[in-house]
């Protein structure tokens, strides 16, 4: 009887947090990105847990306003050094793994109209520390686990246009730690980046320019209109103004490229 009864207090938890769950998804449909931020900025942290994953030690919060409850993502990691070596070997000048550069990529996204494919993300304190409170979001599985699995999109090209979005986001902001874990997949197959800790190097060159063929015309109108001014106000408080030179010499590479591309192949074959 009392296995009976340990059977019966487990499936009734289960069903509550699914519940939960559930009540999150469908609040969070309902809100708009500028009530997400507002409600990571000032709702009560109730509760904390270790994500286990990364080597940031990112903790997961729970929050609530009273009426509403959702998970959020909190980074406090601000590591910067002149020079750092890796387990897996090699090392790099001028190191830096920062919660700023996710508040600023979040920010970066918003001014190029891409921002649905980053959690809202903001800066918030929580237990004497600063760091980014990234809106959680409850995926199927990641782009690593979508290939080792050997799963198949729904619609091929929709996945298509959503992953050369990201190809040229990752050139632009120079993530020295863009992986597939860190593109989550939602259940209706939206693709979603997270962990911008080590990106916005002041390395002016791409990364690996052949792995941008195509953009979103909208997307490369707005790289093209970026400006200087306009980002140094978005993310002039989280990027050092090196970074930020940088970033704006990527961008008129990515231009000139795609510029070039669209020269030699014609523009229906490169933008879409």
């Amino acid at each position: 009887m009392d296995v009976m009864k340990k059977i019966c207090y487990m499936f009734a938890v289960f069903a509550l947090l699914l519940v939960v769950w559930s009540a999150e998804m469908h609040q969070s449909q309902k809100l708009t990105k500028e009530e997400m931020r507002q409600f990571l900025l000032t709702a009560e942290i109730v509760r904390s847990e270790e994500i286990g994953k990364g080597v940031t030690h990112s903790q997961r919060l729970t929050l609530t306003d009273g009426s509403r409850t959702h998970r959020a993502a909190f980074q406090d990691i601000d590591v910067r050094t002149t020079e750092a070596r890796f387990k897996t070997g090699g090392g790099e000048v001028n190191f830096v793994d920062s919660f700023h550069f996710n508040v600023a990529a979040y920010r970066l996204a918003e001014l190029l109209g891409i921002e649905e494919m980053i959690p809202v993300t903001v800066e918030r304190e929580w237990r004497g520390k600063k760091g980014s409170l990234s809106w959680w979001i409850d995926a199927e599985l990641d782009a690593a686990e979508r290939l080792e699995k050997d799963i198949m999109p729904p619609d091929t090209h929709a996945w298509n246009v959503q992953m050369h979005k990201v190809r040229v986001f990752s050139q632009l902001v120079y993530d020295t730690d863009r992986n597939l874990s860190n593109v989550l997949i939602t259940e209706d197959w939206k693709l979603l980046m997270i962990d911008f800790t080590r990106a916005f190097r002041t390395v002016k060159k791409l990364q690996d320019k052949e792995e941008i063929f195509k953009c979103d015309r909208n997307l490369f109108s707005r790289l093209q209109q970026l400006s200087k001014p306009e980002v140094e106000r978005a993310v002039g408080d989280h990027l050092t103004m090196w970074e930020i030179d940088a970033l704006m010499s990527r961008r008129d590479r990515i231009v000139d490229h795609f510029k070039r591309l669209i020269d030699k192949k014609g523009e229906a074959e490169v933008l879409y």
